[in-house]
């Protein structure tokens, strides 16, 4: 065995060993994330069976004013709570949808995926709200939802934290941060050398056979996988703020909405019908959410109601006297990682409809495969009585090249979570190490 064939084989058994310790890890909350993400894609289906009849009614000639329906709302919302924002209707047989939450009410920090305050999309509600839904020609109420009992609100919760508080989104956090890992070994492990195809071959059975299968779809929604994972990572609790301090300091944090914007008082406030035509004055042809002013001297906000057309992005701020535009940025003022979250986010909650849907069914039901497969393949190769652990040679820990190096070091100072579980991985090592030797030597 020559010298560079030596290398090749030492690095190929510690990537082996490093991608088998991932997928021991990650395993458990890949699978609980894959079947309960499958299931939160549905949404869109779910929903409008359950709620069909409070967001879309029949067209009856010309609709009422805004106010009309706000005014209904407020006699159907609970004692005490104020609005938060309201929902135009966008098209013709949409409801008016009015969001109230009550005084004080805590942002759902999940909504905004984990951002401080000021970077929190607008469109977030309180953990605590209300939506009353009003039909917009006679200004009468359909009924009302919390929050918090929506479907797709549950079904979020479920693959984010399994029904349980913040504390227990660490799970998900670190299957993600292993789930990189397994992924980028993988790639290494089935990256065609010489006579090698990286295609599965005809006939193959047997362990060669899930093997080959195994590597080529892993490798072959790779870009999916990577997509699903930062996006995932974004809103996490430990590598989600590592994130944005980096896109702070690289530029890319979202455009700043100027301070100390404010109305100056000349006739009679704008109303809600008022605030609706100068936003709409303004805005792209899309469902758009309204902010009333909190006070005499505060300003109306305008934003994206529909996130399935991340394009058409827009913040709009004006004076709630004269309507008059006092800030506004659409999607040429975002940045690249603006752009790339606000593709990124929808696609992975299969927001852009039936073929983003059907993308990430394939995506899962391969996750799912890739699981099974990885362990079937573990109990074929396992001798009865050990371990079945990857075997190390001599050499392995020091034959990464030093770009290997530097992304594993990347990679951990990104993923707190994978900085502490693979440093107690390294000291199992360490033991497992120790263990050996001494077997050897007591032979």
């Amino acid at each position: 065995m020559n010298q560079t064939t030596s290398l090749l084989a030492r690095r190929k058994s510690l990537y082996w060993r490093i991608h088998f310790w991932a997928a021991l890890i990650a395993s458990p909350f890949a699978l609980l994330a894959t079947l309960t993400g499958i299931l939160y894609v549905f949404t869109p289906q779910v929903e409008d069976r359950l709620y069909a009849h409070l967001e879309h009614v029949a067209p009856q000639g010309a609709m009422r004013p805004l106010d009309a329906a706000v005014a209904a709302a407020e006699t159907a919302a609970p004692r005490g709570w104020a609005v938060q924002h309201v929902v135009p209707p966008f098209h013709l047989d949409d409801t008016v949808q009015v969001a109230f939450a009550p005084p004080g009410g805590a942002p759902d920090e999940h909504a905004g995926h984990g951002m401080p305050a000021k970077a929190r999309p607008a469109f977030g509600l309180p953990a605590q709200a209300v939506i009353v839904y009003v039909n917009p020609y006679d200004a009468s109420v359909l009924g009302t939802l919390a929050s918090s009992e929506r479907f797709g609100n549950w079904a979020k919760k479920l693959h984010s934290r399994l029904l349980q508080g913040d504390g227990w989104r660490w799970m998900i956090e670190l299957a993600a941060s292993w789930l990189v890992v397994m992924l980028a070994t993988g790639v290494v492990l089935w990256w065609p050398r010489g006579a090698q195809t990286g295609l599965p071959r005809k006939g193959a059975t047997g362990r060669n056979g899930w093997r080959q299968w195994h590597a080529f779809l892993g490798v072959a929604l790779g870009l999916v996988s990577v997509v699903i994972l930062a996006t995932g990572l974004t809103w996490s609790q430990q590598a989600g703020g590592r994130i944005r301090v980096l896109r702070d300091i690289s530029g890319q944090a979202p455009p700043p909405v100027p301070r100390g914007l404010h109305s100056r008082e000349d006739g009679a406030p704008l109303d809600w019908q008022d605030a609706w035509q100068v936003a709409r004055s303004h805005a792209p042809a899309i469902a758009l959410q309204l902010t009333a002013p909190a006070s005499q001297e505060d300003v109306w906000r305008a934003t994206m109601a529909d996130r399935s057309r991340p394009t058409l992005r827009f913040d709009l701020q004006f004076d709630a006297y004269s309507g008059k535009p006092l800030y506004y940025a659409g999607w040429d003022a975002q940045t690249a990682f603006g752009k790339a979250t606000a593709i990124g986010i929808p696609f992975h909650r299969g927001e852009f409809g039936w073929w983003n849907q059907a993308l990430l069914l394939l995506f899962g039901a391969s996750v799912l495969f890739s699981l099974v497969s990885g362990w079937v393949m573990f109990f074929k190769r396992r001798a009865p009585g050990s371990l079945g652990l990857p075997k190390l040679l001599p050499g392995a820990w020091t034959s990464p090249s030093p770009l290997a190096w530097l992304a594993a070091a990347g990679m951990c100072a990104l993923m707190p979570l994978l900085l502490v579980s693979g440093s107690l991985l390294m000291l199992l090592e360490l033991i497992l190490a120790q263990a050996s030797r001494r077997r050897w030597a007591g032979r």
